[in-house]
């Protein structure tokens, strides 16, 4: 017997800066999901040049929302104005952050190879 398990992506790309009326959007988008056990939520801040602290919110909030739902949320692509702010913030030891979104996906071997560097 074979057992799969599909995985169900729900991704965010989030585009310019993240400050409180950008906040609110996506805090709203997110709302919007139902979240179902073993979903993954990626946010791609490829788009994202700028983050202030009220774009901290909407994060930590589907953060929250998701692992109390079974979910996983991780971020992609983060730039370096944003990654100063969840650095600053001690944050990027809280979420899981990748450097590209292909990265997510790769095997957990390989994943340890890619944080090294």
């Amino acid at each position: 017997m074979t057992l799969t398990q599909e995985r169900q992506v729900i991704l965010f790309k989030p585009q310019g800066s993240i400050d409180l009326e950008s906040s609110t959007l996506l805090s709203e988008q997110m709302a919007e999901i139902k979240p179902h056990h073993h979903q993954l939520w990626v946010i791609d801040l490829a788009e994202v040049d700028f983050m202030d602290s009220s774009g901290l919110v909407p994060l930590v909030n589907g953060l929250t929302a998701a692992r109390q739902s079974g979910c996983r949320l991780v971020l992609c692509n983060v730039n370096p104005p944003v990654k100063l702010i969840l650095e600053l913030t001690q944050l990027d030891s809280v979420f899981e952050i990748f450097p590209k979104y292909e990265d997510i996906f790769a095997p957990a071997e390989d994943r340890q190879v890619l944080l090294a560097r």
